[in-house]
């Protein structure tokens, strides 16, 4: 157990900082679409199959990761050519023939939904690769940030901001919530007429899917308090955490199933978003995290109470990607939207409609929905509409809400690109039957990468107990570069080894 003057010490060591830039964040993140494309290359070009094995995909998709926002971090564009290079040698070679799986034979456990809770004649939804790779690989960021942060070769520069910058443990709680809106589109695709069921039903049954991640969060303050673990109190306040955020967003976004039918889910997004920030700006509320005095439970707690609304935001956000991802077609749930509001609803013409996936009209409106995203959050800062000093996480000002839009949608879709140029046929609607039987099926998603997003809820809790315990084990911030890079290595490593035992069944909390 750590004494005061070394929590003090390392409450300092993560504490008053400034940030990087969003270029560095970009670049340092696109090593994870590196490792994708390596991956692919040797998949596609070689007769390597063991590329799918623990040891050989944690050094192809996680180490990357891990070195990116260490050794690598002031240079990410050298780490990026170093992996990308020898996949665009592979190139080079003729690609290999060989079968490739279809979506529906692609087990994911947030596309799967019990019959008894399906719409009888909702359309067939698969969840897509490349959402797989992007919920697992921000996961994994995450997992590998929270305890690298405690060493000093993580580059402070990437250490959460104090009030404002970017950086990239910044973007990892928004990213939570932005995943967390996109898995909440399934329910309202599969059985459409859930937008119109009465709401207080509604509301418990979302109480109580929420209220084991409340539990966590109380659990993690009382452990928290009574370990005496160090703390960056300014992050959420001193009894909030980011499961008591994480388990509100999905229970307030149930209240707003009446004016999603008449309404765009993106327009009361950016409503939600632009009413955070004049709550920060005209009335007082960002004045009021900065300076107010803790007194008092809610003054204890401000950072967490006051960015509640700004998380919401990026949820709906997220919801938004959601219902134009999934569905086989973009613009299936508006046309569902225009059936509630005539009280027309006919599922099974839909259904019927967009039956084969339309991933080039998926690619449009996420490009379109990327472009936006970058260019609202330029405006805000350009004309200082966030208050003028740019991204908050603290507060969640607009400029944060639209940079966590910016950056998930701008590497989902680039993942979904991928996923095309190499795997075309994997996300047509059947198999060719020329596709000779004699090769075994290309994998993809990568099964380390779906074996994480299977249970991630698991790996992200384990991954807290096990940076806890190395915490309170051993003097991190003194601990030497090389000593720590094993330490993290064989922390990352052990974190995929247990998400790897658990691929077969998916843990419910």
């Amino acid at each position: 157990m750590p004494n005061n003057g070394y929590k003090d010490e390392k409450e300092a060591f993560v504490s008053g900082m400034t940030g990087s830039t969003v270029a560095h964040i970009n670049l340092l993140s696109s090593v994870a679409l590196a490792s994708i494309f390596l991956l692919y290359c040797a998949q596609t070009r070689t007769r390597i199959f063991s590329l799918t094995g623990l040891s050989v995909s944690w050094i192809l998709l996680v180490l990357p990761l891990l070195l990116s926002m260490t050794i690598f971090a002031n240079s990410p564009a050298i780490l990026f050519l170093l992996i990308s290079a020898p996949g665009g040698l592979l190139l080079l070679i003729q690609r290999k023939e060989s079968g490739t799986p279809l979506p529906s034979n692609l087990k994911s456990p947030t596309a799967a939904v019990p019959s008894s809770q399906a719409h009888p004649t909702a359309p067939r939804m698969e969840l897509l690769p490349s959402l797989t790779t992007y919920r697992a690989h921000m996961l994994l960021i995450t997992c590998l940030a929270i305890l690298a942060v405690d060493f000093p070769v993580f580059p402070r520069s990437l250490v959460k901001c104090e009030t404002f910058g970017v950086s990239l443990m910044d973007i990892g709680v928004g990213s939570f919530v932005f995943s967390g809106g996109i898995a909440s589109a399934i329910p309202l695709i599969k059985n459409p007429s859930h937008l119109a069921a009465p709401l207080f039903p509604k509301m418990l049954r979302a109480m109580r899917k929420s209220l084991p991640i409340i539990l966590l969060g109380l659990v993690r303050v009382l452990l928290v308090k009574g370990t005496e673990y160090p703390e960056h109190v300014s992050e959420y306040g001193v009894h909030w955490n980011f499961f008591i955020t994480l388990a509100l967003v999905p229970v307030m976004e149930v209240l707003l199933h009446p004016a999603m039918i008449r309404a765009s889910v993106t327009a009361i997004g950016v409503a939600v978003a632009i009413s955070q920030q004049l709550l920060l700006s005209k009335f007082g509320l960002s004045d009021y995290v900065l300076n107010a005095p803790r007194v008092d439970l809610i003054s204890a707690n401000k950072e967490g109470i006051i960015s509640l609304p700004g998380y919401f935001a990026i949820h709906l956000l997220g919801l938004t990607t959601g219902l134009l991802l999934l569905p086989p077609s973009p613009s299936y749930f508006r046309r569902i939207q225009r059936s509630l509001r005539t009280h027309s609803l006919n599922d099974r013409e839909l259904a019927e409609r967009y039956a084969v996936r339309q991933n080039d009209k998926t690619v449009t409106e996420l490009s379109g929905y990327s472009v936006l995203w970058w260019a609202l959050m330029g405006l805000c800062s350009l004309l200082k509409l966030d208050g003028g000093n740019g991204v908050s996480r603290r507060m969640v000002n607009i400029s944060y809400i639209f940079w966590i839009c910016a950056y998930n949608v701008s590497f989902i879709l680039a993942y979904l690109l991928l996923d095309m140029l190499f795997f075309p046929s994997s996300l047509n609607k059947s198999k060719k039957k020329t596709d000779p039987p004699s090769l075994p099926p290309t994998s993809i998603p990568a099964p380390l990468l779906d074996a994480v997003n299977k249970n991630g809820l698991v790996v992200f809790l384990v991954a807290n107990v096990a940076t806890g315990l190395i915490n309170l084990t051993i003097p991190t911030m003194y601990t030497s570069d090389f000593w720590a890079m094993v330490i993290l290595c064989g922390y990352s490593y052990a974190i995929c080894a247990m998400a790897w035992g658990l691929r077969g069944v998916r843990l419910r909390l």
